[in-house]
């Protein structure tokens, strides 16, 4: 089973991924900010995987500047965006290489389904 990291500024989307993410045995991370990620990322707490929002409110920089400084600082990270947006073609070039797309909203199943892709990558 996997770290997570769930970067969302929406507390109860943020508490229940986290919560689903519990359920299927892996342990959730919590950060309602990009400042708030990257003490967490920094701090050396073993983190597998990063599931961030692409459009966090009161950020200088989003989620996709967010999963560039993570991979920077740990370059096995693993990163799933998420974001209530379409996936276009631009938004999709600003994802770090090999990381995985989950639109809201998502049910839980396609939740896991993208969790146990992203990990099995």
């Amino acid at each position: 089973m996997a770290v997570i990291l769930i970067v969302e500024d929406e507390i109860f989307v943020r508490e229940l991924a986290g919560m689903f993410l519990e359920d299927w045995g892996h342990t959730a991370l919590f950060a309602g900010s990009v400042d708030e990620a990257l003490v967490v990322l920094k701090s050396g707490a073993p983190i597998d995987a990063l599931f961030t929002d692409i459009y966090l409110k009161k950020a200088v920089f989003g989620g996709s500047d967010l999963a560039r400084e993570a991979m920077t600082l740990r370059p096995d990270l693993r990163v799933l965006y998420t974001t209530g947006n379409r996936a276009t073609d631009e938004l999709r070039s600003l994802f770090v290489l090999g990381s995985h797309f989950l639109g809201k909203p998502y049910t839980p199943h396609q939740l896991q389904t993208s969790v146990d892709g992203l990990l099995q990558a």
